[in-house]
């Protein structure tokens, strides 16, 4: 019988198994590097002020609705094509090396945009600077999985994406407070705060050892891009399920405040209704996954999906204030159940380690495109179908759940004990 490949383990720390570590502990051990690469990601996701205030600051300059929607279209887009092109850079160059030329570039982009005053070359600025910076997402989640044993990847990866939604919390705020003084201040801060990422990273994150020439052949003779992972068709399908659960969930952005305001109710409380969601993944998300990263992977990911679309669903009756809570909190705990294993934990650990940036870019991909996508279709699908458009979250759910059950090999387990070793 062939040796089964074994997973990666730090050096120093013990081999995966039944991990009972909380948040304090599994912070307290994970390497330095390790924390250091999600305090950057926090510095870094704060200056993230580009997509929140691009509309207002084309309007601004007299550029119509059109033009501004459009540049919206051009942002998403370039994200999508630099998560995919972030996760082939990641397992060609490392994960260090593809972080700080991402934060590079992207940052020697952002200060041409206040000065660029056609429009074609606007949509283009802004459409390479989105691919630039969103390439390092592959590659830190890949550098996350590699600094720490397979038992500890759910919870980093949570306290990864607290992160992430602490930093975006708290960037419309502060980027209103450079708006103030002026728009050219706001370009040039995210660009330092992309910069002081890079720097993060350069000092503080070890360079990955290159591989040895056995691996590159290997490498090599799955074929470049991302033809292997077309080849996973378990995976393939679990990236259906990222699709359409993204679509599903994005709805609070676009259809949410559609249907506050057909109620009869006020502004106000659709911002409450975004302030519950925020506070529901803040506060539950670390100790949820305390519980499943004992689970296995499978069940988590087909739940959290399933809770999702449920409560988008539950928007469809006219419940009134307390009504729309529950619903919110129904899909906001959906999120913070199964986010970090279905978009990072178990893409970390779903092909070859050589594979690895593809898996996670192209999880990422799922991720940009939906939320590119689903507002867009939210606002069609309300105009025509009105508070009906709910009830196709339960359609999608009927789609989504099997594909993300499916799409998870059953014997992936959140302590790491059983992983996944390939297509």
């Amino acid at each position: 019988m062939a040796d089964r490949p074994r997973p990666h383990i730090t050096p120093g720390r013990r081999a995966p198994g039944p991990s009972r570590a909380g948040v304090t502990t599994t912070w307290r051990e994970a390497p330095p590097a390790a924390r250091a690469l999600i305090g950057g990601m926090f510095v870094n996701r704060l200056g993230g002020f580009v997509q929140v205030f691009i509309v207002l600051y084309l309007t601004g300059l007299g550029f119509s609705a059109t033009q501004a929607s459009l540049t919206l279209a051009a942002y998403g887009t370039g994200s999508v094509a630099g998560v995919l092109a972030g996760g082939r850079l990641c397992d060609r160059f490392g994960g260090h090396a593809t972080i700080v030329g991402s934060m590079v570039v992207s940052s020697v982009l952002l200060p041409a945009v206040p000065f660029t005053s056609d429009f074609t070359v606007l949509l283009l600025v802004l459409a390479l600077q989105a691919a630039a910076g969103q390439a390092y997402r592959p590659a830190a989640a890949d550098l996350l999985s590699r600094m720490l044993p397979a038992d500890r990847h759910v919870m980093i990866f949570s306290m990864y994406r607290l992160a992430i939604n602490l930093g975006a919390a708290a960037a419309p705020l502060l980027g209103a407070a450079l708006v103030a003084q002026s728009y050219e201040l706001l370009f040039f801060t995210e660009a330092a705060a992309g910069l002081a990422y890079a720097i993060v990273v350069a000092r503080c994150v070890p360079r990955q050892r290159r591989r040895d020439p056995v691996a590159r052949a290997r490498s090599s003779s799955r074929g470049r891009g991302y033809r292997p992972l077309l080849a996973d068709r378990r995976y393939l399908l679990l990236l259906l399920a990222m699709l359409i659960s993204t679509l599903v969930y994005v709805q609070y952005l676009s259809a949410l405040p559609l249907a506050v305001h057909d109620q009869g109710l006020s502004t106000t409380v659709y911002a409450v209704l975004i302030t519950v969601n925020g506070l529901t993944v803040v506060a539950f998300e670390l100790p949820v996954t305390r519980f499943t990263q004992r689970c296995r992977m499978r069940p988590v990911a087909a739940a959290g999906t399933a809770l999702t679309c449920l409560g988008m669903t539950l928007y469809g009756p006219y419940w009134g204030i307390a009504g729309l809570v529950v619903a919110t909190l129904t899909w906001s705990f959906g999120e913070a159940l199964s986010a970090p294993t279905l978009f990072l934990a178990y893409p970390a650990r779903a092909g070859p380690p050589d594979l690895r940036g593809r898996y996670l870019g192209a999880a990422s991909a799922m991720y940009g495109l939906g939320s590119t996508a689903g507002p867009v279709l939210a606002v069609a699908g309300w105009d025509l179908l009105g508070r009906s458009l709910w009830w196709w979250s339960a359609v999608a759910a009927l789609l989504a759940v099997p594909a993300a059950w499916a799409g998870v090999r059953p014997d992936a387990h959140g302590d790491g004990s059983r992983p996944p070793v390939g297509p």
